[in-house]
């Protein structure tokens, strides 16, 4: 083959590639407005704060009275071994 010819399949081959890309996002696009624009249309309640705020999500909000000691004994535990472990960690750097 004469380096032209395959310079030009190259190159027609890379066009085809970018322009098989370019028509998927396109599609891909266009797809996505419509879904988002068909939600909006028959969903009124899309993108509208409720009026006593956002609920905060209830796996993370815990019981009331619940776990409040059971919190305050771990936060004083982790901060007593992490004090530990950063004198234990400055006295081996002094030596």
């Amino acid at each position: 083959m004469d380096t032209s010819n395959l310079l030009n399949e190259g190159f027609s081959l890379m066009l085809f590639g970018v322009g098989f890309v370019f028509v998927f996002l396109t599609l891909l696009v266009i797809a996505t407005s419509l879904m988002s624009w068909i939600i909006t249309k028959y969903e009124k309640n899309v993108g509208v704060l409720p009026e006593d705020g956002i609920p905060a999500p209830t796996a993370v909000v815990p019981h009331k009275h619940a776990h409040t000691h059971t919190t305050n004994t771990q936060d004083s535990s982790l901060i007593t071994v992490l004090t530990a472990a950063i004198h234990k960690y400055r006295s081996k750097e002094k030596k």
